[in-house]
């Protein structure tokens, strides 16, 4: 185990005359608890979400106990209120130990309870903690009415616990791996509303059988004091895998821009396709498969079949309203453009404000983003209802090449929890299926980009003619992976609209990502805002 860090100072004064088990009854040690102590702690922890913001207070919004043959834990849900006059709710299971060896790692506090001296930890780093979790879910009643819920699927085989470690850096969350064979990720930013990530996870696996996504195995879920219920946790099956389809593709696109050399080839004089046209393999020039290889084209159709499967799959409900496929109306419409015009004013400002730390293209393509600004925000408007005929489902709305694993040459789809930025309700709210597509292809966008800066030193091109060698790739891409998605979808009649009427869903949500994106780039890494601004600009001139 790691040494607690030299500069964290603990409170060692506190001293109260209590039992562990009755410790949050005591008013006096919760507000100092609160107050002088949780600041400190939560704010260093990768997962806090808040670190943007000036913490004003913490308040204990709910705890409750997780127990089982006299082992006791409990778990606190802590409102956390800022300056800035919003709010966000984490998750912290917490331990009492007397033995220094079991607080090495997130001590939180050192204090004296009777006459015993020891630390309050974060009880995921106990082994006791982890085992008695998972017990809890293996032994679940078949309907548990009380207000911890634990839930096991008839999926989960495990007969006992053998062994738990914790899966590596995680940002949001915290997963621990089972018995080599099952994860458990316990949410840490939590929201009174059932967890994305458990609902579709369990739909899709329970009720849809969808086999390229990790099987639902467990949950827990808590029923709090207004009887909303809150997910505590998700015990999923864990994928033997090759890494992620981000780390795969960068490897992939390396191999392609090193054959521009190998094979000698002059980028002005690639054959080029159109943006946004559905291709299949055979509509690919022989010289684009001899430069790019047929096993990258082939590896994207199968991506774009497992996409289209898992669109499917939520789009063929007619029970669980939840998940039934609805139309577009006006409702869907004032909330998008809302949230669109507003998205879009924020990122207005950040480009006026950075213009100063870009230069060449990037530069050149920021003044247009901001030349062209009406017609954007006219293209955000321009949404009538009245003229889609397709339908809305539940989607994936993270959907990104780092959300996906790859094994045995297949894809796995991961993380059903949404766009961070979004709150709760907004990620379960039913949108263009498409939309998870745009997604994928900002993502093809950047994996393309990304391998030019890193490896810039290794191409003996000019930078202007590897970005034109990036966008002739990214154009048969994205076109053969239309090409099957739609075909595929439309062979389930999972019904994504017109021809005409796809191609605007996909330019609209494509310029959606990309603004949405120009905002971490300026914030985090100016030299990358190239990235979205070249997006924004191919579907402005397309």
């Amino acid at each position: 185990m790691s040494k607690p860090d030299e500069n964290i100072s603990f409170k060692t004064d506190l001293h109260f005359n209590d039992d562990w088990e009755a410790l949050l009854e005591n008013k006096s040690f919760v507000k100092s608890f609160l107050s002088d102590v949780l600041g400190d702690y939560i704010t260093k922890q990768r997962w806090y979400g808040g670190k943007a913001s000036k913490l004003k207070y913490i308040e204990l919004a709910e705890y409750f106990k997780i127990q089982q043959n006299g082992e006791m834990y409990f778990g606190l849900i802590l409102e956390v209120n800022f300056v800035e006059a919003f709010y966000q709710h984490y998750f912290l299971p917490i331990a009492f130990v007397t033995d220094e060896n079991f607080a090495q790692k997130d001590r939180i506090l050192h204090l004296r309870l009777k006459k015993q001296d020891g630390f309050i930890i974060d009880a995921i780093n106990l082994e006791a903690f982890r085992q008695l979790v998972f017990e809890r879910i293996l032994t679940a009643l078949p309907k548990d009415t009380t207000k911890v819920r634990y839930h096991k699927s008839i999926a989960l085989k495990a007969k006992a616990y053998e062994s738990s470690r914790f899966m590596g850096l995680e940002q949001s969350n915290t997963s621990i791996i089972y018995n080599d064979s099952y994860v458990l990720k316990f949410f840490r930013r939590i929201f009174a509303d059932k967890n994305p990530d458990y609902e579709m996870s369990r739909f899709l696996s329970e009720k849809k059988e969808y086999k390229n996504t990790p099987a639902y195995l467990g949950s827990i879920n808590l029923v709090d004091s207004k009887q909303v219920t809150i997910t505590i946790a998700l015990m999923q099956e864990m994928i033997p895998n090759e890494g992620d389809a981000w780390d795969y593709m960068l490897k992939e696109l390396h191999k392609v821009f090193c054959n521009l050399e190998y094979k000698n080839l002059n980028i002005s004089h690639l054959p080029r396709t159109g943006l946004y046209q559905q291709l299949n393999i055979s509509d690919i020039p022989p010289q684009i498969i001899d430069w790019a290889g047929l096993q990258l084209f082939m590896q994207v159709q199968t991506l774009a079949k497992r996409t289209a499967e898992m669109h499917i799959a939520l789009g063929s409900e007619f029970e669980e309203t939840a998940f039934t496929p609805t139309h577009y109306n006006g409702d869907y419409t004032v909330w998008l453009k809302n949230k669109m015009l507003y998205q879009f004013q924020n990122r207005l400002n950040l480009v006026e404000n950075n213009l100063h730390k870009l230069d060449g293209m990037a530069l050149d393509l920021a003044k247009e983003f901001m030349n062209k600004k009406n017609q954007i925000r006219e293209h955000f408007v321009d949404f009538d209802w009245t003229k889609l005929k397709g339908e809305r489902i539940r989607i994936h709305g993270d959907y990104h090449l780092g959300q996906i694993l790859v094994k045995d040459r297949d894809f796995y789809i991961l993380d059903f929890e949404g766009e961070p930025e979004s709150t709760i309700r907004d990620r379960k709210v039913k949108q263009p299926p498409l939309k998870d597509v745009a997604g994928l292809f900002r993502s093809f966008h950047y994996a393309i980009y990304a391998t030019v800066f890193n490896n810039q030193e290794s191409y003996p091109y000019p930078i202007d003619e590897l970005f034109d060698a990036s966008e002739v790739l990214y154009s048969y891409i994205t076109g053969l992976f239309l090409g099957t998605y739609v075909t595929e979808t439309q062979n389930a009649n999972l019904n994504i609209g017109y021809n005409q009427e796809r191609l605007f869903l996909l330019k609209y949500c494509l310029l959606e990502k990309a603004v949405y994106e120009l905002g971490y780039e300026l914030n985090s890494r100016p030299k990358w805002a190239i990235i979205p601004l070249k997006g924004i600009s191919n579907i402005l001139n397309h």
